[in-house]
């Protein structure tokens, strides 16, 4: 017995379930600690040689999710390699009767892993028989919930930019949001449009602590990326929480719903991805508004009420900034 080998087998078998299981099962938990270092310097590496092109970020969440698979199956596979090599006479070859060397017992685990053997090798003894038997269940069950968290993932990744279409689709600055909603007289038809994506940002948010591979998934193209739509959302309810008098602005209470729903999305990224820049973004231009005739306060109230909220626009900045766009987000 050689418990160097079965001490370290057991290490890195354990680390792994504790991953999977942290990253996928886990809601609040975020990534596991192994797969979240993964993640992070796959992302930060290909900033680094990419120089930030689109293109080349565009393939950084398909390759951490693909990546985070095969370090998953990789760790079990050597996990249990390492145990059956930890005893000399843990697998013998049923044809030679001779015990089975390194590439034997690696291959051993392989297709126990993945099917139910192939009778080249057998296991000696009860101990090693009952390991095998978990070989297989560990393979079957966490190579199964592997790709279930792929697929979710992926539906995740389609919700986010559905949501960011929508926003960017109704303006590519939060004022040509806001301009887009203005009938000459009020905002009437605007608030079933914010409503629902109130809704669905709180779903993003939720997603993003779910799911945290999320946040690196990049859009080739701006007018899909939550981290572009997002600021422009939250900046447009600013203009109609403090920009617009009250008796031309929305209802207070969906200004209210959208605000808290952009807040909960900050909060999740701010937990595990970003951190608030010290700089602040450029204020919304109340100049675009009023060349549609749009009622807005003075400049200096606009000023004074976005002092208030700086913390807030830094933090919007920050997401900005990490996903490798500017600030403001596209121009119009």
């Amino acid at each position: 017995m050689n418990p160097v080998y079965l001490v370290a087998g057991i290490v890195i078998l354990v680390g792994a379930i504790v991953d999977i299981l942290w990253t996928t099962l886990w809601v609040d938990g975020g990534s596991g600690p192994i797969s979240g270092r993964l993640t992070t310097g796959v992302w930060h590496g290909l900033r680094t040689v990419s120089g930030d092109r689109d293109r080349v970020l565009s393939i950084a969440g398909p390759l951490i999710l693909t990546l985070t698979l095969v370090m998953w199956i990789g760790l079990i596979w050597l996990g249990w390699t390492l145990i059956f090599a930890s005893h000399p006479h843990a697998l013998v070859s049923t044809r030679t009767g001779a015990v089975a060397d390194w590439s034997g017992r690696f291959y051993y685990v392989a297709y126990t892993m993945f099917t139910d053997g192939n009778g080249d090798y057998t296991p000696l003894g009860d101990v090693w028989e009952i390991a095998s038997a978990f070989t297989t269940a560990s393979g079957m069950a966490f190579v199964t919930l592997g790709v279930s968290y792929i697929l979710t993932v992926l539906g995740a990744v389609s919700d986010k930019r559905s949501f960011a279409s929508t926003v960017t689709g109704l303006g590519k600055r939060s004022e040509a949001l806001v301009r887009t909603g203005w009938t000459g007289e009020d905002f009437q038809g605007l608030d079933l449009a914010l409503e629902s994506l109130a809704s669905e940002l709180s779903l993003l948010a939720e997603q993003h602590k779910s799911y945290p591979i999320l946040h690196y998934y990049h859009s080739e193209e701006s007018e899909q990326a939550s981290a572009v739509a997002v600021p422009i959302l939250d900046e447009a309810l600013m203009l109609f929480r403090y920009g617009i008098p009250d008796e031309q602005s929305l209802d207070p209470a969906i200004i209210a719903n959208g605000r808290s729903s952009a807040q909960s999305y900050l909060e999740t990224l701010d937990e595990s991805f970003i951190e608030p820049e010290p700089a602040v973004p450029r204020a919304p231009d109340l100049d675009r508004l009023r060349e549609d005739d749009i009622p807005t306060v003075s400049d200096e109230e606009f000023a004074e009420a976005l002092a208030e909220v700086t913390d807030r626009r830094r933090h919007l900045l920050a997401v900005v900034e990490a996903d490798a766009w500017e600030w403001p987000p596209l121009e119009e």
